[in-house]
């Protein structure tokens, strides 16, 4: 009995001996991992002419050896630091204060460097620094933001009530609307992508490591919603009175030319000859395409029909809110950070909210000077199609006419 009891608690000293030693291994290796590294306590600042701001710089666990930092800057004109050099010794807990002058207006990158050997403690001592002219102009472009954001998240809204209204879609071309929920389809893949998908992330950060992710929630929230709202309409397309009214082969040419771009990109990411984050560029080239092209088959439409009618204009106004809004926001932001190369360097997003915007004042021209009288003369509030009034005698049919075939 007595070896028994020696045996049992000679087991249950080596078990507690091997825990005791895994337990400090695990330790062991954690703390192997863990490098120490300087890092800084905001990565983006908004500093304004002639005024100071302040970083600081601190270790996320004590130095084994002293580490000479120099700070540098992507333009030398834009701003002052102070201090530009310092020396962060070993085994201190210390903070340093890094001072920010503005001085012209733009963006800057701060970044840090060191020995060969010290090199790696500081990739995480960056900021982008954001020198602006005037406070009031931040607050202005906000606003506008929040503005047009709003301005183009209700603007599906009224083509949806008056579709219900009406209890009929006749007026709205479905080339439009099957354009737009493939962009938007598109759109809420890229932003969902890079928003919620870590590995995604991990490869814009690689291919930008000091730039930050394109994509916020509101951009999330937009897309989803408008897809959602677009869905929406087309429902009603189904279970309102339509006429004979259908998707044209044109619009099914393009929109298979997209599906092939989309499907071949897919195929080559997931046999890893592009990476994703090349396949959600490309799903978000084929919705700029998209933008650019998804008013005309409506355009056609209403001039055709001599007539706007069943086609909202509260959609147009609030688009045309919203695009017009954008841009200005983008000229107050060129104005205030003197980033002029924003839109005349890279003119893509400023050209499409310009073409946007113009074909808002086309539709509005039609609605409201080209086809006022049709619209009056619509009591009913149905589709007329005053082609087929004028051109009586001949052979074009209002099917012809509302088809919106182009």
């Amino acid at each position: 009995m007595n070896n028994n009891q020696s045996q049992t608690r000679m087991h249950r000293l080596l078990s507690s001996l091997c825990l005791a030693l895994l337990l400090l291994a695990t330790v062991s290796l954690g703390n192997a991992q863990t490098t120490s590294r300087l890092t800084v306590d905001s990565h983006d600042i908004t500093v304004l002419l002639h005024s100071n701001e302040t970083f600081v710089v601190f270790a996320n666990q004590l130095l084994d050896n002293d580490v000479q930092v120099t700070l540098k800057t992507d333009s030398e004109n834009h701003l002052g630091l102070d201090p530009v050099t310092f020396l962060y010794p070993a085994g201190s807990t210390q903070n340093q204060t890094v001072v920010i002058t503005g001085l012209n207006a733009g963006y800057v990158q701060v970044t840090a460097e060191a020995t060969a050997e010290n090199a790696e403690m500081l990739e995480d001592v960056f900021v982008r620094v954001t020198v602006a002219k005037s406070r009031g102009l931040i607050y202005t472009s906000i606003v506008f933001g929040w503005v047009y954001f709003v301005a183009w998240s209700v603007s599906f809204y009224p083509q949806i009530w008056i579709n219900y209204r009406r209890k009929s879609v006749e007026g709205l071309n479905f080339d439009f609307l099957t354009l737009n929920i493939v962009g938007f389809t598109l759109y809420s893949l890229f932003n969902c992508g890079l928003y919620f998908i870590e590995g995604l992330q991990d490869e814009y950060e690689a291919r930008h490591p000091h730039g930050l992710n394109p994509v916020m929630l509101n951009d999330v929230f937009f897309s989803l919603h408008a897809m959602f709202a677009t869905s929406i309409t087309i429902i009603q397309c189904f279970i309102y009175e339509r006429g004979q009214q259908k998707v044209s082969f044109v619009a099914y040419g393009i929109l298979g030319i997209f599906a092939v771009v989309v499907i071949v990109s897919a195929g080559l990411a997931g046999g890893s000859v592009i990476h994703w984050l090349d396949f959600l560029y490309y799903c978000s080239y084929v919705k700029l395409t998209i933008t650019i092209i998804k008013y005309v088959p409506q355009a056609l439409m209403n001039y055709r029909r001599k007539s706007t009618a069943g086609w909202s204009i509260g959609n147009i106004l609030l688009d045309f809110t919203g695009g017009t809004l954008s841009m200005l926001q983008m000229i107050l932001n060129g104005h205030n950070y003197d980033d002029w190369a924003s839109i005349f360097g890279d003119p893509t997003k400023f050209g499409l909210g310009l073409f946007s915007v113009l074909f808002d004042i086309f539709f509005m021209l039609q609605h409201y000077v080209f086809y006022r009288h049709a619209k009056e003369q619509s009591s009913s509030d149905l589709t007329i199609v005053t082609e087929a009034a004028q051109n009586q005698g001949k052979d074009d049919s209002p099917n012809d006419v509302t088809n919106g075939k182009y």
